[in-house]
């Protein structure tokens, strides 16, 4: 069977600064994985490679076998062109950790504009669809609401419906909680273990060991750009094999 995601030996710098370095993992199709790691560690920029927000320096991603931004000749990388990079990043779902909805829409236009405008949905189809996505995420009674109208953990969760209604192969998540008051990460949380339970393919940097531990398949540690760690959480978060993994862990659980 053909992973999820497969990330092999991938680089990546900016300039002088190494973000990447020769990362390597696995994700297996139906599966949660957890990414952890100090601030500057490489996560976000690993995330944003896979669908092709950023490019890579040397390596391969593929999605479902596929990948995403790039053809291999011999032992180069081409870049595709746009169109088929759009075409590849559509099976890919990006949830940010800023909310990134269109102001003047309301939740329920944001859920159906990449459905209408990107795979040419019928809009009264795409307004069904839409509603069921925001039900999913418990916020169907406010769907014509605008972002200025709800509060930060409700629009990240029109941001998960949004990604949710192109129906991705897999769903990234860069730190979803980063933005919201304390108060608010318990709602945004309770969206992904219940996406989790459904067995859509996610991948979550996230700070919330506790989600990591109780919600995720698997758990990833970077440090300086490099995966040290990868396995279940019982094992990486409990007895991990690396010292710098053991003091990440130190610092975050206290």
């Amino acid at each position: 069977m053909v992973a999820a995601v497969e990330i092999a030996n991938v680089s990546k710098a900016y300039g002088d600064v190494q973000v990447l370095v020769d990362a390597s993992l696995v994700v297996e199709d139906k599966t949660t994985l957890g990414l952890i790691g100090p601030s500057g560690a490489g996560k976000s920029t690993l995330l944003r490679c896979i669908n092709h927000l950023e490019t890579i320096d040397s390596g391969t991603i593929k999605v479902h076998g596929e990948a995403v931004g790039y053809r291999r000749e011999g032992d180069r990388l081409f870049e595709l062109g746009h169109r088929e990079i759009a075409r590849r990043r559509a099976d890919i779902g990006m949830v940010f950790q800023v909310f990134n909805l269109f102001p003047h829409m309301t939740a329920i236009e944001n859920v159906m504009s990449g459905p209408v405008h990107v795979k040419g949905m019928d809009k009264g189809e795409a307004k069904a669809m839409a509603m069921e996505h925001l039900r999913a995420v418990a916020l169907e009674n406010r769907a014509d609401f605008y972002p200025s109208e709800l509060s930060g953990g409700q629009q990240q969760r029109v941001g998960i419906a949004r990604a949710l209604a192109m129906d991705p192969k897999v769903m990234l998540l860069d730190e979803p909680t980063s933005s919201l008051d304390p108060e608010l990460v318990g709602e945004v949380l309770d969206t992904m273990i219940e996406l989790s339970g459904r067995g859509i393919t996610m991948m979550v940097v996230t700070h919330e060991i506790g989600f990591a531990r109780s919600s995720c398949d698997a758990v990833a540690i970077m440090v300086e750009g490099r995966i040290i760690e990868h396995g279940p959480p019982g094992e990486v978060l409990v007895n991990p094999k690396e010292e710098r993994s053991r003091a990440f862990l130190r610092r975050v659980l206290g």
